[in-house]
C-alpha cells in the first residue's frame, strides 16, 4: 500500500495536542517539512557546536521564537524558515498545525507541517546551524517500529531516533513520534512503497 501524502490535510486535523493551560510558556514554532527525494524525507537541522549554546549539537526542526511583529505563529514559522534556511513561502505547500509540544525549559512549540518543493539552494548561518539534514522518513519509521514506539509515548531517555552520527531526542523526537503515529495507519509495514 502506498502512502498518499495528499491525505496529510485530513490526518493532522485529528487529535491535535492543545497549547498549555497556563500562559507562562514562551511560544515558539517549528516547521516539519516533508519533501520528495526519490522517497519522502524530512528536513532537519543540527545546531552549531558552540560553547554555552543551550541547543549545542542538537538535531531540531527549523523554527524559533514568535516575535511581537509576527501576526501569528504561522507567520513566525515562515519567517524563521526563510531566516534560517532561505526557504520562502512560495516553496512550501502549507498543510497545517500538528499542535503544541511543551519543553522542560518552559517553551510551547507549535509544530506546522508542509510539503517543500525541494528546490534550493538551502543556505544557513554556520554560527547557528552546523548542517542541514535530509532524514529519510523510512528510517524514522523503521526505528519507530523496532523500538516499539507504536501506540505508546516512551519517556525522554527512550524516545530517540538515531541517525548515522547524530541522535534526534527531546521535543523534536516527540514531534516526530506524533507525526509518525498519525501516519501509521497509512504506512506499509514493509515500507517498500512509501511515496508522495
Amino acid at each position: 500500500m502506498e502512502t498518499d501524502f495528499s491525505d496529510l490535510r485530513h490526518i493532522i486535523r485529528n487529535a491535535i495536542p492543545p497549547g498549555p493551560a497556563d500562559n507562562s510558556y514562551q511560544p515558539t514554532c517549528v516547521f516539519l517539512l516533508v519533501f520528495d527525494k526519490n522517497e519522502p524525507h524530512i528536513l532537519a537541522i543540527q545546531k552549531s557546536d558552540t560553547e554555552g549554546y543551550p541547543w549545542r549539537n542538537q538535531v531540531a526542526l527549523p523554527g524559533g521564537h514568535i516575535d511581537k511583529n509576527d501576526s501569528n505563529a504561522v507567520e513566525a514559522a515562515f519567517r524563521e524558515l526563510e531566516e534560517e534556511l532561505g526557504i520562502t513561502r512560495n516553496q512550501v505547500e502549507f498543510i497545517g498545525s500538528l499542535g503544541h509540544f511543551q519543553t522542560i525549559n518552559h517553551k510551547s512549540i507549535e509544530a506546522f507541517t508542509g510539503l517543500w518543493n525541494g528546490k534550493g539552494p538551502v543556505r544557513h548561518d554556520p554560527k547557528e546551524i552546523a548542517r542541514v539534514l535530509e532524514v529519510p522518513l523510512k528510517k524514522l519509521v523503521r526505528t519507530h517500529e523496532m523500538k516499539n514506539f507504536h501506540n505508546r509515548l516512551p519517556d525522554i531517555h527512550d524516545l530517540t531516533y538515531p541517525l548515522e552520527d547524530a541522535v534526534i531526542w527531546g521535543a523534536t523526537a516527540r514531534i516526530l513520534h506524533y507525526f509518525i503515529e498519525l501516519l501509521h495507519p497509512l504506512l506499509n509495514t514493509s515500507l517498500r512503497s512509501v511515496r508522495f
